[in-house]
Order: structure tokens, then sequence, then C-alpha cells
């Protein structure tokens, strides 16, 4: 393993944090509704999502718009893994992969969520969460890129048993998150408070609090009963689900 000093790596982070900042600004969802010559922000519950667009043109559009979205948040961070594949931070066991993988995600979220070319107002960072870690988890093992797909079926699974959109979502990018938490606690189990693994454990909790963050309307409406369901067997007929993601 070679070893990587922050003074020779303090400036890939700058250069990360803004490219892949722009990268999240990208919206999908505008494009495709574009296509199909409509305004995405004047459609359904207007917001620029995987959901909204399942909507609004169906299934077959919402999955296209889901994997464009879920490949904006891993493709970044499967790109770190692979420069830095083979580096550790200085006087550590740290890997740097390990840690540039959340870094970038984590701000091609925030430009999803919150993209200078559309006014701060973008969308809600589910498709692209699940993608991030659904890419890094399989950078862990080949194996892995088929629980992620089993895992990606369950939150699916779960949104069509009980039509609830933004829990279904919020629990699926919890559930990876315990899950390559859990992978990161046992690799440092005797390096739990070096600053790198303290650094990779509040990069996950970010990616957490940005999404639920975004979905506080969501729950607000959950909890009182207010919040409208989606409905995966009307969507899959053609007829329109109804959601507020």
């Amino acid at each position: 393993m070679k070893e990587l000093a922050f003074s020779h790596f303090w400036y890939w982070l700058i250069l990360m944090a803004a490219l892949c900042y722009l990268i999240g600004c990208f919206n999908f969802a505008v494009i495709i509704a574009k296509i199909k010559h409509k305004d995405v922000h004047k459609i359904g519950s207007g917001n620029p999502g995987t959901m909204n667009m399942a909507r609004e043109f169906g299934l077959k559009v919402g999955f296209i718009n889901f994997l464009c979205d879920a490949c904006k948040g891993g493709i970044p961070a499967a790109a770190s893994v692979l420069i830095f594949r083979g580096y550790v931070f200085a006087g550590t066991d740290v890997a740097v992969s390990d840690f540039t993988r959340y870094f970038c995600g984590l701000f091609v979220i925030i430009g999803h969520i919150y993209p200078v070319t559309m006014r701060f107002q973008g969308g809600k960072g589910i498709a692209s969460s699940l993608g991030l870690f659904w890419f890094s988890l399989s950078c862990e093992s080949p194996w892995f890129i088929l629980y992620g797909i089993l895992g990606l079926a369950a939150v699916f699974g779960y949104i069509a048993l009980t039509e609830w959109g933004a829990m279904g979502s919020l629990l699926g990018v919890s559930g990876f998150s315990i899950w390559q938490g859990l992978v990161f606690y046992f690799r440092y189990a005797d390096a739990l408070l070096n600053g790198w693994t303290i650094g990779i454990f509040m990069l996950l909790l970010a990616i957490n609090f940005l999404t639920w963050f975004a979905h506080r309307k969501n729950l607000v409406r959950l909890f009182a009963g207010e919040e409208h369901r989606t409905s995966v067997k009307k969507l899959s007929k053609g007829k329109r689900g109804t959601s507020n993601m």
C-alpha cells in the first residue's frame, strides 16, 4: 500500500467536490420531461425525481430515470475507487478510496438536491443515494452486486405493498448505510477513533441527513396521516399513482 499525505491530497478534495457537485446538478428528469415536451416542475408534484416521473409518464420512464440518477450517484464514487486503489492515508491503514467514494457521492447528492442550475430547487436524492451505495458496496465484493439488486428489489417491494413511497425510499437509503457502516466497522475496528475513520462515518451520516431532510414535508404528512400513497399497481397499468416525492 502506498501512503498519501493530506498535503498531497487536499487539492483532490476540492476538485472532486466541485466536479461532483456539478454532476449532481445535471437532472435527468428535466431532460426526459423536455424530450416529452413537458416541464417536470409543472406536472404532478413538481419534483424532478424518479417517483414523479413514474407517476406522470409510467413505470418504464420512471425506471429509466432511476437508472440514470443511480449511475449519476454511483459512477463518480466507483471512479474514485479506481483512482485511489492501493492508497492509504499517511500513518494509518485507512484506505483513501473508502473515504473518497462517499465524499464524491455526498457532493453529487448535494448538487442533485440543491442545484445551482435550478435555483437550488432540485430532487430529493433517493435514486442517486441508492446508486451510490449500490456501486460503492459492489466495490467491496462482486457478490454485493447481486445483494444490492436484492436490496433495491426489497425497497420496491416495500413501496408496492405499503404504498408509502417516501418511507420505503428512506428506509432503503438507511438500510444500505447500515450495511456499509458495518463493513467499515469491522474493517477498522482497531482504528475507530482515527480522524479519517470518523470522517467516513460522518459522510454516511451526512448522506442520510440530507435525504431525510429533503423528505421532511413528506414525513410530516405521513405522521399526520395526510401523505398521499404511491400505487405501483396503478402505475403498472398505466394509471396515475399519487405521491409527493
